[in-house]
């Protein structure tokens, strides 16, 4: 994490559960943040490191970069041109920084629709989880101009270990995120498949986990995603600690099959793993941590 004796303002627009930590990290790097969330427990928890905006308008006015940290394409849209959305405070000067993953074709359609208004957009999608926001060590993906993202490369150091430049134009850091969400989401799905296989044959998912993860099989989700699996297999209730909702990966593998769909690449690795996520969805746990498709896939034995 970069330390900064001088910045610029910073509008901060979406404070769930990855917001929030980076923007308590752009807080402690020296930056000056003015944030809103339409949940004002999520503005409270802030309150040390960002002023609180009583709207998103209200954030984004006078800031010279806005960032918007949402879920979903739509919300993207409505923060920016729905009712009280922030395209009336925004002037040429104004970057807007969009660190949602929201897929290209979302990007490209908000460049658009911001013709004559800004042409200073940087896509700018994040990776590492929770914690790693929490402590500046994310990888955040960056597209844009050179001129844009030399205007933002502070901010973006202060809250990524890695941040490089992916391509020119604003959507190439979501399709490299595309591609980073394909690799986790099938590693999260085959991590619950593997440990549904050993329950079913009767091995001990302690000593499974433990074991394989000093092989040739371990990997990051394995380790960190499988480990939730152990805990939620022997209390189901743990899958209510929520560190990455099941939803996300439903619209994230929703957006893998897009973008894969749009070049006419088959995916099927991907596929399989998106149906486990929407049946998932269908069970109701959407609002669950993303590791309880090892419980949907044992419990479809």
């Amino acid at each position: 994490m970069t330390t900064i004796a001088t910045t610029p303002a910073v509008g901060w627009i979406g404070l769930g559960a990855m917001g929030a930590p980076m923007v308590r990290t752009a807080g402690q790097a020296g930056f000056s943040v003015r944030a809103f969330d339409l949940n004002p427990a999520a503005l409270d928890a802030v309150a040390e490191a960002a002023d609180p905006a009583a709207s998103a308008i209200e954030a984004a006015t006078g800031a010279d970069i806005v960032v918007v940290m949402v879920a979903t394409p739509a919300q993207l849209e409505s923060v920016l041109f729905g009712e009280g959305g922030i395209a009336p405070a925004l002037t040429t000067e104004t970057t807007v920084l969009i660190m949602s993953t929201v897929g290209p074709a979302a990007i490209e359609a908000t460049c658009t629709a911001l013709e004559g208004t800004t042409a200073r957009v940087v896509d700018a999608p994040v990776s590492g989880g929770v914690a790693r926001a929490g402590t500046g060590d994310l990888l955040i993906m960056v597209g844009g101009s050179a001129e844009d993202v030399a205007v933002v490369r502070p901010l973006l150091d202060g809250l990524a270990a890695n941040a490089p430049v992916v391509g020119s134009r604003p959507g190439d850091g979501q399709r490299f995120k595309v591609v980073n969400q394909l690799l986790c989401g099938v590693h999260i799905a085959v991590a619950g498949e593997a440990l549904a296989l050993a329950d079913s044959m009767g091995l001990d998912l302690e000593q499974v986990h433990e074991v394989l993860n000093t092989g040739a099989a371990a990997s990051f989700m394995f380790a960190d995603r499988g480990g939730r699996m152990v805990e939620g297999a022997r209390d189901d209730t743990a899958f209510d600690e929520v560190r990455s909702a099941l939803s996300i990966f439903v619209k994230d593998m929703g957006l893998v099959s897009e973008a894969a769909r749009e070049v006419g690449q088959e995916v099927p690795l991907a596929a399989s793993a998106e149906a486990i996520y929407q049946r998932g969805s269908e069970l109701g746990h959407d609002r669950k941590d993303d590791s309880i498709v090892y419980q949907v896939l044992r419990e479809e034995r």
